[in-house]
């Protein structure tokens, strides 16, 4: 039986040796050719963490990659993002050789140290996307994220100097922000299914404060949403951001002020009984949310409702 214990890889050069590749040139940042990369089948079924980024553009057939509780088949080509010590897995189908093309571009956070980069680089969100959510490019997109990896390639191919790191770095950026662009591009040419979300996102709020069991089971969380959904938090986030400018939470927000004024118009409950039942352990936080997104309190709102 094969360990199921992540393999944990700490540097770039330790990659390098378990992939069979040769040294490489920068101890903190790679561009690995894939077509390269030697595969050992005693390992084809292990988890891997790394204790670096990396961003990877490839086409792969007869191997599933596996990321959390998701499967993913790479036999089209896509840009996917890992950060430091999330873990993943792959597996090769029939016993086939696998046939990877793209690249594969690392970069330890070191590399980053004392950089704007080394801060901003949390900003971007698809670092916890999951593998099913990777980012599918058109041929346009894909040939100019590949000139901004050529560009990185050949500078610390070259004579690295004083430049050289802040000239990298600027590459990185400029493929970040791209990426960033690609998948608004995504999000939008995709409408028939990010419409479902938001359609399936409807029912499962209105089910979920039409419980009758909401005093124990307290309101929903993003993560709970999300994982209804099939989908990672910050992917849900930045796709409702997208289609309705407003946050998962807010979103929740909505249903549960619509679900509260129902309660405050149609019932004699207390607003002490309300907020309990739209599942808020204390009754000031409800009247807090309620009256910061209406500007009334419950009971002003259903005074003037009555009057």
């Amino acid at each position: 039986m094969k360990n199921t214990t992540p393999v944990r890889i700490k540097t770039i050069t330790q990659f390098h040796q378990l992939r069979g590749l040769p040294q490489p040139e920068h101890p903190l940042i790679s561009v690995v050719d894939y077509s390269l990369i030697g595969y050992n089948s005693e390992r084809d079924f292990e988890s891997w963490t790394l204790d670096f980024y990396s961003i990877s553009m490839k086409r792969t057939t007869n191997y599933k990659i596996r990321y959390g509780q998701q499967q993913y088949d790479f036999d089209n080509g896509v840009l996917f993002f890992m950060a430091p010590h999330q873990v993943f897995s792959v597996s090769r189908n029939n016993n086939v050789v696998p046939q990877h093309t793209g690249w594969i571009l690392l970069i330890h956070p070191d590399f980053l140290w004392n950089t704007a980069l080394a801060k901003n680089i949390k900003k971007y969100e698809y670092f916890d996307y999951e593998v099913n959510e990777a980012l599918f490019l058109s041929e346009k997109e894909e040939t100019t994220l590949n000139n901004i990896i050529q560009n990185i390639r050949q500078e610390y191919h070259s004579n690295i100097d004083e430049f050289s790191q802040a000239i990298v770095i600027s590459q990185i950026e400029t493929l970040l922000n791209y990426a960033q662009r690609f998948y608004r591009r995504q999000f939008i040419t995709r409408k028939i299914t990010n419409h479902q979300v938001l359609e399936r996102l409807e029912i499962l709020l209105e089910d979920y404060f039409n419980n009758k069991d909401l005093i124990s089971a307290g309101l929903p969380t993003v993560q709970f949403i999300a994982d209804e959904l099939n989908l990672s938090p910050n992917y849900l986030s930045t796709l409702l951001k997208v289609l309705t400018g407003k946050s998962t939470q807010h979103h929740i927000h909505e249903k549960l002020i619509e679900k509260a004024k129902e309660k405050l118009s149609t019932t004699s409950l207390t607003v002490n009984e309300i907020a309990f039942e739209l599942g808020f352990e204390y009754p000031q936080s409800f009247s807090k949310l309620f009256k910061t997104k209406t500007k009334q309190s419950p009971l002003e709102f259903r005074q003037s409702f009555n009057n």
